[in-house]
């Protein structure tokens, strides 16, 4: 879903507190030389009781895919969720620690959601475009709910976000038709073109493909490899060859830690963390 479309959510919903409960087993790489697009430092998220992250640090280069790997319910999609302020719409989240994004503060205070939302884009699991909208509606919803009204600007957006989703050639003679008359790769990657509209600096993906066949798979982990030129594109995934192809850096995170975040090729190869390559090997998850 587009960054744009979501329910208001107020600053008011996220509580945080001063000092977190110790955490241990967790670990982290530099992100090197490269342009650092977020810099994360003992980040630590509840919803409730429970604690969701524990002491999460990383630094993300830009304009580079990292890859989030782990099993089911390690925390995977809580971080993703973090990164553009997501998870508040669920009661009762607080969070602790120090999330930046090119050196600003995305929870500090005075910092609207909405803001961060059209900084750092959003592409989920499951397809959903807005069913009583047509193709070309979905794509400019977002511009038109931050008061865009120049047509020529409209139609310009429109245009270079479907060929950024390698999905121009497909609809540019259908755009009245509706966004679900598509196929679901189609769907998917109309998803991206929405959130690519605002013009975003990050896009963040969970689980993009995994309702998707392996020729609509393919056409998507083409388009991540196009969008880095671009973007800082993070992806969340359980298919472990999808994040060996598609990514320059992998985190592995588990029980809502991060246990070892590095080169793909590393990871995948030599890691240094024997969770990492239980889990890598297939031993778990």
């Amino acid at each position: 879903m587009t960054i744009l479309s979501d329910p208001p959510v107020t600053s008011s919903n996220v509580v945080r507190t001063a000092a977190a409960p110790a955490a241990t087993g967790a670990a982290s790489l530099p992100a090197g030389p490269e342009e650092v697009a977020f810099e994360i430092k003992d980040f630590c998220l509840w919803y409730g009781a429970r604690q969701a992250l524990h002491e999460v640090t990383i630094s993300i280069p830009a304009k580079k895919v990292t890859a989030i790997i782990g099993p089911s319910g390690c925390g995977k999609s809580t971080f993703l969720r973090a990164l553009n302020r997501m998870h508040e719409v669920t009661p009762g989240t607080r969070l602790t620690g120090s999330l930046r994004l090119f050196g600003a503060d995305l929870y500090s205070q005075g910092v609207e959601p909405a803001v961060v939302r059209r900084r750092v884009g959003m592409v989920f699991q499951k397809s959903n475009p807005f069913p009583t909208l047509s193709i070309g509606e979905n794509v400019l919803v977002g511009l038109r709910l931050n008061g865009v009204r120049d047509r020529a600007l409209l139609q310009q957006r429109l245009e270079q976000s479907l060929r950024q989703a390698a999905l121009w050639e497909e609809v540019k003679d259908h755009l009245n038709r509706p966004g679900v008359s598509l196929s679901g790769g189609q769907q998917q990657r109309l998803c991206i073109a929405r959130a690519l509209a605002v013009q975003p600096e990050v896009l963040l993906m969970d689980e993009p493909c995994s309702a998707l066949d392996p020729l609509a798979t393919a056409k998507i982990e083409e388009l991540i490899q196009t969008l880095r030129e671009q973007y800082t594109v993070i992806i969340v995934t359980h298919n472990m060859q999808q994040a060996a192809r598609c990514s320059d850096r992998t985190a592995f995170f588990y029980l809502g830690k991060l246990i070892e975040y590095d080169e793909t090729r590393r990871i995948f190869t030599t890691p240094s963390n024997p969770q990492t390559e239980a889990y890598v090997s297939g031993r778990f998850g």
